[in-house]
């Protein structure tokens, strides 16, 4: 064979065998890529199959709404995993076991049918299915449930509060009456002992008397003697003591009336009334056509609005009877000065300048101290005002005096009225009618008793004695005497 022709056929066996070698090659591939896209399909069938079994196709494209954003680490079925152990775990508590999730749900709601039936006495639960053999966890919501608990936790520990409260009352009471009684208890202690020893006080007289009883009546009566012997002993020697005593002050009065008389010799007794002559102030102004007078006394000398003062000549002064020739009333005061109005006054003797007034209740230096006694007839009506002393005393507080009881030696002046009358002493047919007069008839002594001690005492003690109409003429008072509102 030429050698051309063999290069030639060289060529094509070459390419033969190329084309075979790729052809071998291609279906190798073919077939290895067919197998693998069958193996593929049916992986891909198994798992569209088992993720059709996990979710739906509506919850496959919601499953981001549904579990929620995504732990860090952890797939959707992680976190859904996640969140259901930690549901467990509030439930179970800590730590959550390692088991299906089927286990879980059923562990946790056999507790939560546990505690629903312990917690049915004190939670209302919604009525639950006869075939039943408890109650519904779906039915109960948990937290509706615990906020009852706890309101009726609260309203536990109130009332415990409250019971404690009542409790610790009770107990305060308690020891209150406790102490009480202890007192009681010591009190009739005290009086059990009180009259134990009144019974053995009469248990000793009964049997005195007992063994005077015993004795003969000739003891009895030589007993009786000798106590009459003694008394009488002793009666006469309190009467010799009496005679002396009477003897003794006898003699000591006269030899005070003796040395009374010699100083009334030497130096006159002063004047117990000289403080009531003594002017008070003195007329500085006369309107007579206003009917008002002005006074050299204010404000400086407690001078008081509605104030009277008798008014005398500037030349006799006071007199002893205290009858004046006007009398005024203060309505205006300054500080040093007043304005009174003329209540009473004479035209024969009208008021003059430098005339001088005196109120015997009101001083400008002092509080006068009166005592009141006897029957007053303020309205001059012929009887006796039941309130007169009472009318009287404050009249005299009103002016800025004082009123005592009784006599002392603070005791300025003393405003006696009539004597007080004594009923006839009742008789038992007075008695029969009204049971009150011995009572009456004895406030009637005391009131006469009284009124005579005051006299005396004041006489002993030089204290100048008022009647009811001197007493109005030296306060300027008895232009007033039967107006409205006087007393």
């Amino acid at each position: 064979m030429p050698p051309g022709k063999r290069r030639q056929s060289n060529a094509m066996l070459y390419t033969l065998i190329t084309f075979v070698g790729l052809f071998i090659v291609a279906t190798t591939v073919a077939v290895i890529y067919y197998v693998k896209a069958e193996e593929l399909r049916t992986t891909t069938a198994d798992a569209q199959s088992e993720l059709a079994e996990m979710a739906s196709a509506d919850e496959i494209r919601r499953v981001g709404d549904i579990v929620g954003a995504q732990l860090p680490g952890e797939t959707n079925l992680g976190t859904l995993t996640q969140h259901f152990d930690r549901m467990t775990g509030l439930v179970l508590g800590q730590p959550v076991q390692v088991t299906s999730a089927e286990v879980k749900v059923s562990t946790a709601a056999d507790a939560v049918v546990a505690l629903m039936t312990q917690a049915a006495p004190y939670v209302a639960l919604p009525a639950p299915d006869p075939n039943a053999t408890g109650p519904d966890p779906n039915g109960v919501a948990l937290a509706s449930m615990m906020r009852d608990l706890l309101a009726n936790v609260k309203q536990t520990i109130a009332q415990k509060d409250a019971t404690a409260q009542q409790l610790q009352e009770l107990q305060q009471r308690f020891d209150d009456a406790s102490g009480v009684w202890q007192q009681t208890q010591t009190d009739l202690t005290a009086k059990v002992d009180e009259y134990r020893t009144q019974v053995e006080q009469v248990t000793a007289d009964y049997n005195e008397l007992k063994s005077l009883l015993e004795q003969s009546s000739e003891q009895r009566a030589a007993n009786l003697l000798k106590q009459l012997e003694d008394e009488r002993a002793t009666s006469r020697q309190l009467n010799q003591d009496l005679l002396r005593t009477q003897a003794e002050l006898q003699v000591a009065q006269a030899r005070l009336d003796n040395a009374l008389t010699q100083v009334g010799k030497i130096k006159p007794a002063p004047d117990q009334e000289a403080a009531a002559h003594t002017p008070d102030g003195q007329i500085i102004l006369v309107d007579d056509a206003s009917g008002i007078v002005h006074i050299d006394l204010g404000s400086d000398d407690r001078v008081y609005r509605g104030l009277t003062f008798s008014v005398y000549d500037r030349a006799s002064g006071v007199p002893r009877d205290g009858k004046p020739k006007a009398e005024v009333e203060v309505f205006s005061i300054a500080k040093k000065t007043c304005i009174a109005r003329v209540l009473s006054s004479t035209e024969h003797n009208p008021i003059a300048t430098n005339d001088v007034v005196a109120n015997l209740i009101w001083d400008t230096d002092k509080v006068n101290e009166f005592v009141i006694a006897g029957q007053f007839d303020l309205n001059k009506d012929g009887r006796p005002d039941y309130n007169a002393a009472d009318a009287i005393q404050s009249l005299i507080q009103k002016w800025g005096g004082s009123v005592s009881t009784t006599v002392s030696a603070t005791t300025d002046y003393v405003i006696i009225g009539t004597r007080p009358s004594v009923p006839p002493e009742p008789t038992l047919e007075t008695l029969a009618v009204d049971p009150d007069a011995r009572t009456k008839y004895e406030a009637a002594q005391a009131r006469l008793a009284r009124y005579n001690e005051i006299q005396q005492q004041a006489q002993a003690l030089y204290i100048p004695i008022y009647t009811y109409d001197r007493f109005l003429h030296f306060t300027g008072y008895q232009s007033y005497v039967g107006k409205a509102g006087a007393f």
